[in-house]
C-alpha cells in the first residue's frame, strides 16, 4: 500500500510540473499573439515569420498532437519568434512603441519561466522514472501499469546556431 501511495504521490508531482510548464506555454502563446498583432502593420511584407508563427501556433493548439510534436512544434515557435525579434531590429519605430518593448520584456520573462518549469518537470520526471526502476517497486508498478513520465529533451532547431544578420544581406520578403 505505501509503495502504491508513493508513486501517486510521484506521480501527482509529475502531472503539476506539468501543468506549470502548459501554463507557461500558454502565457506565451498569448503574448506572441499580442506581438504579432502589434508589428505586424508595420512589417506587412516580413510575411514568411508571421507564417511561420501562426503554423507553430496552430500544431500546438490542435488536440490531435503527440507529446513529441507539441515539443518540435514549440521549438518551431521558438525558433520563429526569434525571427520575429531579430526582424524587428531593422524597424526603429517599433524599437520605441512602448507596447511592442513592453511585450518583448514580458516574453523574455516568459520564456525564463519556460526554462525552469521545464528544468523542475524534467527534475521531478527523473525522480519518478527513478522510483518507478528500483526493486522492489518495479515489480509493483508494472503490476499497477504506471509508466515512465516523458522528459522534454533539446530540439533540433535548440542545437541549430541561429544566423545573426546585422542588415548585410537582404531580409527575407
Amino acid at each position: 500500500m505505501a509503495t502504491y501511495n508513493g508513486l501517486v504521490g510521484e506521480q501527482t508531482k509529475v502531472e503539476q510540473a506539468q501543468a506549470d510548464v502548459s501554463t507557461a506555454l500558454q502565457r506565451r502563446s498569448d503574448l506572441i499573439g499580442n506581438l504579432v498583432e502589434s508589428v505586424k502593420g508595420q512589417m506587412n511584407h516580413e510575411t514568411e515569420v508571421f507564417t511561420k508563427i501562426a503554423d507553430a501556433r496552430a500544431k500546438i493548439g490542435s488536440s490531435s498532437v503527440t507529446s513529441e510534436e507539441s515539443q518540435k512544434a514549440q521549438g518551431e515557435l521558438s525558433s520563429a519568434l526569434s525571427r520575429l525579434i531579430s526582424l524587428t531590429e531593422n524597424y526603429p519605430e517599433l524599437k520605441s512603441n512602448q507596447n511592442v518593448e513592453q511585450l518583448m520584456v514580458e516574453l523574455s520573462g516568459s520564456e525564463n519561466r519556460i526554462f525552469v518549469a521545464r528544468k523542475d518537470y524534467n527534475k521531478v520526471a527523473a525522480e519518478y522514472n527513478q522510483k518507478l526502476r528500483s526493486f522492489p517497486t518495479v515489480l509493483f508498478a508494472n503490476m499497477m501499469n504506471f509508466k515512465e513520465a516523458e522528459t522534454f529533451k533539446e530540439t533540433e532547431e535548440a542545437k541549430t546556431v541561429p544566423k545573426v544578420d546585422f542588415g548585410t544581406s537582404s531580409s527575407s520578403q
